[in-house]
């Protein structure tokens, strides 16, 4: 293995995660290299264009090529294909309706389902659209807006069912609770006899992508059950973030029908949800 390489990698990787810029003697300590050898490192990546340096100060920072490389990557992603198997996943331990959402102004759009086995389930369709603030998917979508464009959303609240939140207190209330359980509830404010679960997708960088959840019958889906399959579509969520990132470990056996609600479906929740990566922090609290 190329020592020049996994060092470099291993001075970007802290750089990109680090919320200030950090000098010499600090980086060549966190990657344990020494300080010369960490300095000719910087210097390289610095004329690459990934490391910028402040001269006033002598500290580096990871610059915005690394962005754009880490934008590319993400845009040649098929974010259906990866969820996939989060999905099935959260299919046979739930038996819901499984739903993958992405937010469109004020809707999300469902980039992929995958059916209830049940009898009676929740209906909608791929490539259809729900007002955001009403759906489950949506509200953890909204729920990482900053507040200025929550304030515009919250002054333009309409009932759709008696149970739709219209207040702009309540609303913003709503947004921060979501942010503080790290999943949102609908309680049939779309469609009164429909409720759901979701929880927010982040990229690598720690923004908020997509949002992953389950939805169905209001007599099945009943408030006391919401505690419980929030922990299951934040371990959902979870999988499909390692995905993103890359983690082969996240790589899920053959989807089995008969599995359904047997449990013989497993998702792990990641660290990453208990101890959330710095750029995903720091992200959320600029949202906040």
């Amino acid at each position: 293995m190329n020592n020049t390489l996994v060092n470099g990698m291993a001075l970007l990787e802290v750089l990109a995660h680090s919320d200030r810029a950090l000098g010499v003697s600090e980086l060549a300590a966190r990657v344990d290299l020494g300080k010369s050898n960490a300095h000719r490192l910087l210097q390289t990546l610095t004329e690459l264009g990934y490391v910028r340096r402040d001269a006033a100060t002598g500290t580096y920072a990871a610059a915005i090529r690394l962005w754009e490389l880490g934008t590319a990557m993400i845009d040649h992603l098929d974010l259906r294909q990866l969820a996939l198997p989060a999905m099935e996943a959260l299919l046979a331990r739930t038996r819901e309706s499984v739903h993958l959402s992405v937010l469109d102004g004020d809707e999300v759009v469902y980039l992929h389902k995958l059916e209830s086995p049940e009898p009676v389930r929740a209906y909608s369709k791929i490539g259809g659209r729900a007002p955001a603030r009403c759906v489950a998917t949506g509200k953890a979508l909204l729920a990482a807006l900053g507040e200025t464009a929550l304030a515009g959303l919250a002054e333009n609240l309409h009932a759709h069912t008696a149970k739709s939140i219209t207040d702009p207190d309540g609303f913003r209330q709503e947004m921060v609770g979501i942010r503080t359980r790290g999943y949102a509830t609908n309680a049939g404010e779309w469609q009164e006899t429909v409720c759901g679960v979701a929880a927010p997708i982040h990229d690598p960088a720690g923004g908020v992508i997509a949002a992953i959840g389950v939805s169905g019958p209001a007599e099945r889906l009943r408030p006391g059950r919401f505690k419980a399959l929030g922990a299951e579509v934040v371990a959902a969520a979870d999988a499909v973030e390692r995905a993103l990132a890359g983690d082969a470990d996240t790589a899920a056996a053959p989807f089995d029908p008969c599995a359904i609600g047997s449990g013989g479906a497993s998702l792990s929740p990641a660290p990453g949800r208990s101890t959330p990566h710095p750029q995903q922090e720091e992200k959320r609290r600029a949202s906040e």
